[in-house]
């Protein structure tokens, strides 16, 4: 390796300059021999005292690049063997061919050589296999090493990163998470209540939050009557979640048994350094479990993701007079400040979706606006198209229905937009309305999902309403009365209850009735509503096959499906799925079959002993406990149907646990 730095000297130079040297020397002995002579000798004395001087300064070089190539080919080969980083060099396979003594023990003294890379773990070969992947983290005897792949050389090296995994990790669980604890319906319970009464209602309350945060070691505090703000880290978090939240489930059995039904909603931030932004995320997520109900917990990341926990039971009715009179005033202002006013509901609209877009349009008539009603007339059902039928003949309502291309190009920035039935940008009939749209009103009466339309001028969202069609009939009796509402218009709004209640069999409560009785009043005709919803006899003979595949998945569970080369429509599966659940021992239905835009789309109900909609948004898609549908990319109903057991499955489990 010396010879490698070895350099010779520069002689051929030297012998030319000691030629004229000598050529000079005798020049000066032929013009003066004396001075010659002693400039001879001056000459040989410096080039003897040079040359001596380079023959010590070359040797010393040569002695010392010696020493040093020898110096590090010893520290090389000690590195490579006694270096506290585990080396392996396979094969063209994964056969060790070679191991420094670092990775024998790591592997307690094992020997390496010929064995697989297997031995050592598993993971490794899924490194050596992928030609894009050239390192990755594995665990070797419980620890942790940051294996890098050199592909050329086949070489692995093993760099113990175990301690610096355990530091992470305490960081990740040590970090600060924070709640808040809301009790769902605390002032409507306690306002009729006694001094007496209430501060033992307060004192229980209290207690059993108190003692859920003592157990878990959590710092609780109330903030008012019905909030209490609670301070965790990640791991206990970590530990509430395994638990499902039992608080939620301790809160309502206790409180029921003194005849009180209180229920408690939780809000949680985490995931942030920031307490500031933690706290943000904690009332985010409050105000996203409020809207769909209450009686459940959300976690909220800083990166959206949310995660749900609880809602087993129907939502106690709890809206107001007030509050539906606030919110038209509100609706009211919004219509008089615009031009135009265009509503618009869900894809492949049913009769509540169409009936409630019918019934805004009203209110922008009621206001001296124009309104318009968005369709997609290749997207609509049987009952649709014969409501359109009879639209039709009143030529002054059908020109009010446009298509989505039709309102793109009549939109201003002064238009509103109000979404119907839907809270999603992508379950509307076209999103681009939505996106061009600068005031968007959103009216719905599902629960509130992670997907949400963005900044929103006005929310009316009532889980416990039965349908949209009923939030609407409660605002058009506090918009101006001007201009009655109209016979066909009062029939549109009444089907939409009648098919979202079942014929109010399913989520009706008294104010559901209150709204057909004030429709029925204006002139609802149920004849037509009966003539809008029949059905052919194809279509029975197609609810029927499904039918007949049904099969028990657990106690009261079962799942039919259609043909996987035919195409269902989303009301028929719906409907199907709601005649399975009027059949004797089926407490929860789920019906799975083909759509028209390629997808499998799955209908799911219950009589309120499951909760369908936390099953369905496992699956991506959400709805009520009782009532709720999502749609699969998948390939085949085989898929949809596995991936559908397994979600039911999980959350049977998780109702188990907690």
């Amino acid at each position: 390796m010396g010879t490698r730095f070895r350099q010779r000297p520069i002689r051929y130079p030297l012998l030319i300059l000691s030629l004229l040297m000598i050529a000079s020397i005798v020049g000066l002995i032929v013009w003066h021999p004396i001075i010659g002579t002693l400039y001879g000798v001056l000459v040989i004395a410096t080039t003897f005292v040079s040359w001596k001087y380079e023959k010590n300064t070359y040797e010393e070089t040569e002695r010392h690049i010696a020493m040093l190539s020898y110096r590090l080919e010893n520290v090389g080969e000690k590195a490579l063997l006694e270096m506290p980083i585990g080396i392996i060099l396979i094969d063209d396979e994964t056969t060790i061919e070679w191991a420094n003594p670092h990775i024998k023990k790591m592997m307690n003294g094992d020997e390496l050589i010929g064995r697989d890379l297997s031995f050592i773990s598993d993971e490794l070969i899924s490194l050596t296999a992928h030609e894009d992947l050239h390192e990755m983290n594995a665990t070797v005897e419980d620890r942790q090493y940051r294996v890098l792949f050199k592909r050329e050389e086949k070489l692995l090296y093993f760099f113990d990163i175990t301690e610096q995994v355990e530091i992470e990790e305490l960081y990740y669980e040590d970090r600060t998470v924070l709640a808040v604890l809301f009790i769902d319906n605390y002032d409507e319970i306690t306002q009729g209540m006694d001094d007496q009464t209430r501060s033992q209602t307060n004192t229980l309350i209290t207690s059993l939050v108190n003692k859920w945060g003592s157990y878990h070691d959590i710092y609780i505090k109330r903030i008012s009557s019905d909030r209490f703000m609670a301070v965790m880290n990640e791991s206990i978090l970590s530990n509430l979640e395994k638990k499902k939240f039992a608080i939620l489930d301790d809160i309502r059995e206790i409180t029921a048994q003194q005849n009180l039904s209180l229920t408690l909603s939780i809000g949680v931030g985490a995931g942030s350094p920031s307490l500031t932004e933690l706290g943000e995320l904690a009332q985010s997520s409050l105000d996203l479990v409020l809207g769909r109900g209450g009686d459940q917990v959300a976690i909220k990341q800083p990166d959206g993701k949310v995660k749900f926990y609880g809602g087993k039971t129907n939502p106690v009715e709890k809206r107001t007079r007030v509050r539906a009179r606030v919110i038209s005033h509100a609706l009211r202002d919004l219509i008089q400040d615009s031009d135009q006013v265009f509503v618009m509901g869900h894809k492949m609209p049913d009769m509540d979706a169409i009936g409630s877009s019918i019934g805004v349009r009203k209110m922008a008539d009621m206001n001296k606006v124009d309104g318009y009603v968005v369709i997609d007339f290749d997207q609509i059902d049987q009952s649709i198209n014969r409501l359109m039928q009879v639209v039709k003949d009143k030529s002054d309502l059908y020109d009010r229905f446009l298509s989505p291309d039709q309102v793109l190009d009549k939109m201003t920035d002064k238009s509103l937009v109000v979404i119907v039935d839907t809270h999603k940008p992508s379950m509307t009939i076209d999103e681009r309305i939505v996106n061009q749209a600068s005031k968007v009103v959103v009216i719905d009466h599902h629960r509130r999902g992670e997907e949400f339309i963005d900044r929103p001028m006005l929310v009316y969202m009532e889980p416990y309403a039965s349908s949209t069609a009923e939030l609407i009939t409660e605002l058009l009796e506090y918009q101006p009365k001007n201009d009655k509402i109209s016979m066909l218009e009062a029939t549109a709004l009444l089907a939409g209850i009648i098919v979202d209640t079942k014929s109010f069999t399913l989520r009706t409560g008294a104010r559901t009735f209150e709204a057909a009785s004030y429709l029925r009043t204006n002139g609802a005709d149920t004849i037509l509503v009966q003539r809008l919803l029949k059905e052919d006899l194809n279509t029975y003979l197609e609810r029927a096959q499904i039918v007949k595949t049904a099969e028990f998945v657990h106690n009261g569970i079962v799942i039919a499906h259609g043909e996987k080369d035919q195409v269902y429509n989303s009301v028929l599966i719906a409907q199907t799925a709601d005649i399975l659940l009027t059949m004797k021992d089926i407490s929860a239905s789920f019906v799975v079959a083909p759509r028209s835009d390629g997808k499998i789309g799955i209908s799911a109900r219950s009589l309120g002993e499951i909760n369908v909609q936390i099953i369905m948004e496992a699956l991506g898609g959400g709805g009520h406990l009782t009532n709720a549908a999502t749609q699969l990319q998948v390939d085949t109903i085989e898929e949809a149907i596995e991936r559908l057991k397994k979600a039911i499955d999980e959350t049977l489990e998780g109702s188990q646990e907690s």
